[in-house]
């Protein structure tokens, strides 16, 4: 029992340590006085300190998490602990940054960031409220833990949803301003933050909604009420309807800006409900994604640009030769690799895209397609006349592919065709054991991936009115994967989850600059850590996932 203590207090100070070495990483660094500049809340914190406490906070609610059935003084002294051990790193820099001058080495330790760590007291005054304060938040995040869910999840969303408000309530800002005039934004917001009153607002009303879920959720299981499928249906239907009215809307609400990073939104969830067939259904690692993107693009700008060749198609007129011009070329990708699997697979396909690049770099086309200049003055999409210029009715356009999209998927998985992909996902020689003809299913997927990649590409192409071969290196089809393990593999809502958080969330977070990346990054790390299968996962991969890791488990037992 001693020994299990003693490795259990050593276990703390590590998860201390290193809480204490992220934090003072993101502080020495300067993005902690970065973000100290913006407010969240008026007068009370900034994003700084969001970002200052997140290590400490994290680490002690996951260490909660695991030893939550012991003893409840124990729980709460161990989170306690990582908060007081996080503050020791950051004290040492705030004496040494106080004593000499160590910015000629550390440039970014400047006097606001040793203002923030303080809280604008003295030395010795500032360190024990750094102490006390990390610590009581470190605290509360294990007490949290230990709260019947009743409890914590009207907590945990009410603070989520203020944090998310009050992290981008300068967009709020402009929109609330737009809509409702200067009057009512300043008695919402402060400056560029939150009101305290606003804020405290918003965190009543989340913890609320989700008081009511909860209990809601709990009395029908109580009452283990099954509802008809009548209802179920009926339910369906209705929520179809408000999410197609939400969608109609949404350029009304979002204004220009966030249209246009919706729309770019919208070109990657285009792109990633095509990998995802040919990922997610089939298996089929394709890392040259990106070349059936550019094809499209590319048949779009000769088609129907006005100053290369001349054709004279208009969006519509060349729409369909953009998807058939990749799908071509996606079961021509598919011939020759039709034995490899896995690696072998995944390079090939991204020499696929490489050559892609190059002939489109290369003089040897230049006349035909531009060469390094690429194609320019291609017209934007018009209906009855109507030139779809402003981001705001280009959106349609996007969501209409989208939709388009997003049923075929649905169909295709839950036919025969998805059920022989799933199997192929699993085991191709079981799958040709049991009948499945290898050789269509898999020209199948790449065809049909590389038609819903070319619709996106030839819309990209008609919404720069440019192309140029350097937008469509190899990065692309890596975001394109990435957003598919995000989202969750195989799951078509969490390709539009994948594509929110990798390509929406990065444009809104533009006013962090350089830093903004390094957000993005422990975003994902976070949630690799958190939910590897994804955030919205398939129920399939989801249940794929839990079994291996019981059964890893049990044998481990």
């Amino acid at each position: 029992m001693t020994d299990k203590k003693r490795i259990d207090i050593r276990e703390v100070i590590n998860q201390g340590l290193l809480a204490g070495l992220v934090a003072l990483s993101l502080s020495v660094i300067g993005f902690i006085s970065l973000l100290g500049e913006r407010e969240m809340i008026a007068g009370i914190f900034t994003m700084g300190h969001v970002f200052l406490f997140a290590a400490p906070v994290g680490i002690a609610s996951v260490l909660a998490e695991k030893i939550k059935h012991e003893n409840t003084g124990k729980v709460l002294g161990f989170g306690f602990l990582i908060g007081v051990i996080t503050a020791l790193p950051l004290i040492v820099l705030i004496i040494l940054a106080t004593s000499f001058d160590i910015r000629q080495f550390l440039v970014n330790v400047s006097p606001e960031l040793i203002h923030l760590l303080t809280f604008g007291q003295n030395l010795v005054v500032g360190s024990i409220m750094l102490v006390v304060i990390t610590g009581i938040l470190s605290l509360l995040a294990a007490g949290l833990r230990l709260l019947p869910e009743i409890w914590r999840r009207p907590i945990t969303s009410g603070l989520a949803w203020t944090l998310l408000f009050g992290t981008f309530s300068e967009i709020l800002l402009s929109r609330v301003r737009a809509f409702f005039g200067r009057g009512v934004a300043k008695l919402v917001f402060s400056g560029k933050a939150l009101n305290p009153i606003t804020a405290l607002l918003i965190l009543i009303i989340a913890a609320a909604i989700a008081y009511w879920n909860v209990t809601k959720r709990s009395k029908s299981e109580q009452k283990e009420v099954e509802v008809s499928p009548e209802k179920q249906q009926k339910s369906q239907r209705i929520r179809v309807v408000v999410g197609i009215i939400s969608l109609l809307i949404l350029p009304l609400l979002l204004g220009t800006y966030l249209s246009e990073v919706m729309n770019n939104v919208g070109i990657y969830v285009l792109m990633g409900l095509g990998l995802n067939i040919v990922v997610g259904f089939a298996g089929l690692l394709d890392l040259g994604y990106v070349a059936f993107f550019a094809i499209g693009a590319y048949v779009m700008g000769i088609l129907t640009s006005e100053g290369h060749l001349g054709l004279g198609f208009t969006f519509w007129t060349a729409l369909p030769f953009s998807v058939l011009a990749s799908t071509l070329f996606g079961i021509l990708l598919g011939i020759p690799v039709l034995r490899m699997r896995g690696d072998y697979l995944a390079i090939v396909t991204l020499g696929f895209g490489e050559i892609i690049r190059i002939l489109a770099l290369s003089d040897m086309l230049k006349q035909f397609i531009g060469g390094a200049q690429g194609v320019l003055q291609i017209p934007k999409p018009s209906i009855f006349g109507y030139d779809l210029t402003k981001p705001e009715a280009l959106y349609y356009i996007i969501l209409i592919g989208v939709l388009i999209a997003a049923f075929v998927s649905w169909r295709l998985r839950d036919s025969r065709l998805g059920r022989q992909w799933m199997a192929l996902r699993e085991d191709e020689t079981v799958a040709e054991a049991m009948g499945i003809n290898l050789v269509n299913t898999k020209l199948l997927a790449f065809a049909t991936g590389a038609a819903f990649s070319g619709l996106a590409g030839a819309i990209f192409a008609s919404k720069l009115t440019s192309i140029f071969p350097h937008s469509f290196n190899l990065i692309v089809s890596i975001n394109v994967l990435s957003l598919i393990i995000v989202g969750g593999i195989g799951s078509l809502p969490g390709v539009v989850v994948g594509a929110l958080i990798l390509v929406g969330l990065p444009e809104l977070l533009r006013e962090f600059a350089e830093h903004r990346l390094l957000m993005y990054g422990a975003l994902l790390i976070v949630m690799m850590l958190a939910k590897p299968e994804g955030f919205w996962p398939s129920e399939t991969i989801k249940r794929e996932l839990h079994a291996h890791k019981e059964f890893e488990a049990g044998s481990s037992d």
